[in-house]
């Protein structure tokens, strides 16, 4: 199955797609295990789309449980190209209030012992990541949302996303630090994925989701178990109209992207002396360079 070119990962709030058409469930086995559901493949106003729910439909897995290679993976097995990643954040900066949407340019990473590539084992490779999203994809998305005038969302294009271990939320510390580094939002999930999908030569970008002021907020005290869920669902229902603007914009004119040739001068093992075992593993990213 190679027909599917977007898709769609959604995080905390946003477990399916309700505008999805003709949907049926793929059963994915990648050489890294299952993905984190099994990908719900279907049409958005007729164009192929495969969403995956990063955490489960009911949300049964933690940040640092997800199976991030075998969900870019299995993204890569049915076609996609261009991948949205729809992720719930706090808030770093007094102007990026809840509802808000970002589009975060770089990453900060502050994970442990988080696996976020596909290569070893006899092959070396080492991607280009100074400009983590690709910029083409972030600006369709971009317009999309500036296209829909949402109520109470401002749009903000570009900010760092700092990727923390969790599952706990920051100290005031360390929230107060991130500021000081000039950082935007804050989420648990997002650069391993940009990582493994510039090495599965995937268009990545990153539609951030504001629930709540993280910790260094003065009224974060107020802020409410039932406020953050509200919030949820209306950044929910905000993310679907966005995504699907988007599917009809990238159907009708996909954008170039680097990331689509991103192993081209990356891979430093020569592929004739690499172990057969790992070349077949890894077969699905290699094929265009095995000659």
């Amino acid at each position: 199955m190679t027909d599917v070119r977007i898709g769609i990962i959604g995080g905390s709030g946003l477990y399916k797609m309700d505008a999805l058409k003709d949907v049926r469930e793929v059963e994915v086995d990648t050489p890294f295990g299952k993905p984190s559901d099994a990908l719900i493949v279907g049409t958005l106003e007729g164009t192929p789309v495969a969403f995956l729910a990063r955490h489960g439909r009911n949300h049964t897995l933690l940040p640092s449980e997800l199976p991030f290679r075998a969900n870019i993976y299995a993204m890569k097995s049915l076609g996609v190209e261009y991948l949205v990643s729809a992720s719930a954040v706090g808030s770093l900066q007094a102007e990026a209030k809840p509802l808000d949407m970002v589009l975060p340019d770089q990453f900060i990473d502050r994970t442990r012992g988080r696996v976020s590539t596909f290569f070893g084992e006899g092959i070396v490779a080492h991607i280009a990541f100074g400009d983590p999203v690709c910029k083409n994809l972030a600006a369709v998305l971009g317009e999309a949302i500036a296209s829909l005038d949402l109520p109470d969302v401002a749009l903000h294009r570009g900010g760092t996303y700092v990727c923390m271990e969790g599952p706990a939320f920051s100290t005031r510390a360390e929230s107060n630090l991130y500021r000081s580094w000039g950082a935007t939002v804050i989420g648990m999930t997002n650069l391993p994925e940009a990582k493994l999908a510039r090495e599965a030569e995937i268009a990545y970008a990153t539609l951030a989701l504001v629930t709540d002021y993280d910790c260094w907020h003065p009224d974060h005290d107020s802020v409410t178990v039932d406020m953050v869920i509200s919030n949820l669902t209306k950044n929910a229902v905000n993310a679907q109209r966005v995504i699907q603007e988007t599917v009809r914009r990238l159907a009708q004119n996909p954008p170039p992207s680097e990331a689509h040739h991103a192993l081209k001068y990356a891979i430093l093992t020569p592929l004739d002396k690499a172990p057969a075992e790992t070349k077949a593993k890894l077969e699905l990213l290699l094929k265009k360079y095995l000659g």
